[in-house]
């Protein structure tokens, strides 16, 4: 009963916002360390997907259950912005901060939901539509197209905004907030963001600028 009670509570909200989220960023991680393999060649690229889906059970599982943990961040993500809209006009904060990114903060849940329509369209495209095709040509084919790479690029803008201020808010929420360590929060809360944006908007780039084929 203490756990059904604890979830259902603001604190036990922002625990699973947390938990998830760490979730989800290793994933990040995960998945632009396989994507850093076409700075080498589509053909390495295509090998390490080959190898990842050699494996269809292993894949299967951690699919479902990387959906299934996105769903609950969103509609966690959802709950808590609508029961702080009812309870005071202002838009979503988890607190204080002491590194102040007042815009990451404030555009939270549109951010996530630009990021949410992102991987809708990024399903549609890299896994419902890579039918007969490999993922390398699926990948540098949609790429090459300048609107579909401005908008990948967008994308994972929207994620750095959305990174900075929830990198920061998950480490609150486990407690990581003691004052030896604000500067260094402070920084990671840039530079993290900005290494996953490196890493994913070069590709677009040297895709349609004809390095990577």
């Amino acid at each position: 009963m203490w756990f059904s009670t604890f979830i259902k509570s603001s604190i036990g909200k922002k625990w699973i916002m947390a938990a998830t989220g760490l979730c989800l960023f290793f994933f990040l991680v995960s998945h632009a360390a396989g994507n850093a393999t076409l700075f080498s060649s589509s053909e390495l690229f295509q090998a390490y997907a080959d190898q990842l889906h050699s494996h269809p059970l292993i894949v299967a599982v951690f699919s479902n259950s990387l959906l299934l943990i996105f769903l609950i961040h969103v509609i966690t993500g959802l709950t808590l912005f609508f029961q702080n809209r009812q309870a005071r006009p202002t838009r979503y904060r988890v607190t204080a901060r002491a590194a102040s990114n007042t815009l990451a903060s404030g555009t939270m849940i549109y951010s996530g939901l630009c990021i949410l329509l992102f991987i809708i369209i990024h399903i549609i495209n890299f896994s419902l539509g890579n039918k007969g095709h490999q993922i390398s040509e699926t990948v540098t084919s949609l790429l090459a197209r300048p609107t579909y790479s401005l908008f990948y690029i967008a994308a994972f803008l929207f994620l750095a905004l959305h990174l900075s201020h929830g990198f920061w808010s998950m480490l609150q929420t486990f407690g990581i907030n003691h004052p030896r360590y604000t500067a260094l929060i402070a920084k990671l809360t840039l530079i993290v963001p900005l290494i996953f944006l490196a890493l994913f908007g070069a590709i677009p780039v040297l895709i349609m600028s004809g390095v990577i084929t």
